[in-house]
């Protein structure tokens, strides 16, 4: 117990420190660039790619530290105990296969990046190859979640009892709607859906830096979720920079390493509307940058299609409440518990749509992502 504490107090103490240091390197990093902008403008665009490089470096060396200290936290004894788990099947079922899942998902980026420098021709063999592995992997995290479900949750007399139950049919049939849609908007956007190796770089780097960002928490939410420091910006902003159909694909990896972030999963289908599905969603904020009409108005079409991306992963997470989380409503009407918790959703889309129009106003960086598709 008094490692569990000691390990709790340093999370509780580095999170303070490391969102005022972000905020500090964020607002230093701006006036920097200000500075350079006004005093030697033909230096700008190299103070940006450096400025770029070192943040990514910065929060790439934070989400690392964050997502050491989580695992330590959330799969050690006393906190599996505290919480009523057992830790050999959640270490097992969850967070095995998940690892595993971003490993390979790594290890196929990486080999598809070098094939790609090294030998074009069989980039298409590594990419059915590596592919299939990964979808594999994933359909077996689903069934690791439905063992552990079956095992830990169905009748544990909390998520199932007289007063709340995990509809399961209702679940998945949501689920399979809310792909349906995702899939179905992202295939309006006229974009190809081959990544070359300039896009899953850029798609490498900023997964990394939402994945750091979502560490910086403005405040936390009682039963799950958090609003973040615009954690979202970076994969909203590769999407709006190389397509939808992208966007979806990399909201979905994001979405995997959310769920090893924080690891309260209990049905399968949960797990896909909380995790890759709703951040799939997020994805789609690139859908309205082809609209003729928007052309000269990128920041109006970027916040018009993260509103829609953000309502996306709102109406997920909902969906997710009502039919597997009932419990936490206590009495209450389940919808109207479910509308009103998840409304955090559009503060953190409201705080990435001012930051995201704030980067869309440089006409040097419209000018670039435009050259991204």
């Amino acid at each position: 117990m008094f490692q569990y504490s000691l390990l709790s107090s340093a999370v509780d103490a580095f999170e303070p420190v490391a969102k005022w240091l972000t905020v500090c390197v964020l607002a230093g990093l701006i006036v920097l660039c200000t500075v350079v902008f006004f005093a030697r403008r033909s230096a700008f665009p190299k103070c940006i790619k450096y400025v770029l490089v070192g943040l990514f470096l910065y929060l790439l060396a934070l989400a690392i530290a964050f997502f050491a200290l989580d695992i330590a936290k959330h799969y050690s004894d006393e906190y599996v105990e505290e919480n009523w788990l057992d830790k050999q099947a959640l270490v097992q079922y969850l967070l095995l296969p998940l690892i595993v899942l971003l490993s390979l998902t790594f290890l196929f980026v990486t080999a598809f990046l070098i094939v790609g420098k090294y030998k074009p021709s069989m980039k298409r063999l590594c990419a059915i190859i590596g592919g299939a592995l990964v979808f594999a992997s994933f359909a077996a995290v689903l069934v690791c979640l439905s063992v552990y479900y079956n095992e830990k949750i169905a009748n544990d007399g909390y998520y199932n009892s007289d007063d709340a139950t995990v509809k399961q049919l209702a679940l998945y049939i949501s689920a399979v709607l809310t792909i349906a849609a995702i899939i179905g908007l992202a295939f309006t956007d006229k974009g190809n859906l081959r990544f070359d190796s300039r896009a899953l770089a850029y798609a490498g780097v900023c997964v990394s830096m939402s994945f750091a960002l979502s560490y910086i928490k403005l405040w936390d939410m009682p039963n799950g979720g958090s609003v973040t420091l615009v954690s979202l910006l970076p994969l909203m902003l590769f999407s709006y920079a190389f397509g939808a159909k992208k966007g979806v694909f990399v909201g979905l990896t994001y979405g995997v390493l959310q769920a090893v972030q924080d690891p309260w999963l209990i049905h399968p289908a949960q797990f896909l509307l909380d995790y890759p599905v709703a951040f799939s969603a997020a994805g789609l904020a690139g859908l309205l940058r082809p609209v003729k009409r928007l052309e000269k108005l990128p920041q109006l079409s970027f916040a018009l299609s993260a509103v829609l991306a953000g309502s996306l992963r709102f109406i997920c997470h909902v969906l997710s409440g009502v039919f597997a989380f009932e419990a936490y409503a206590i009495g209450q009407n389940v919808w109207a518990y479910s509308l009103v918790y998840n409304a955090y959703v559009f503060i953190d889309v409201a705080l990435v749509i001012i930051a995201g129009v704030f980067v869309l106003s440089s006409k040097s960086f419209v000018k670039t992502i435009a050259k991204a598709r």
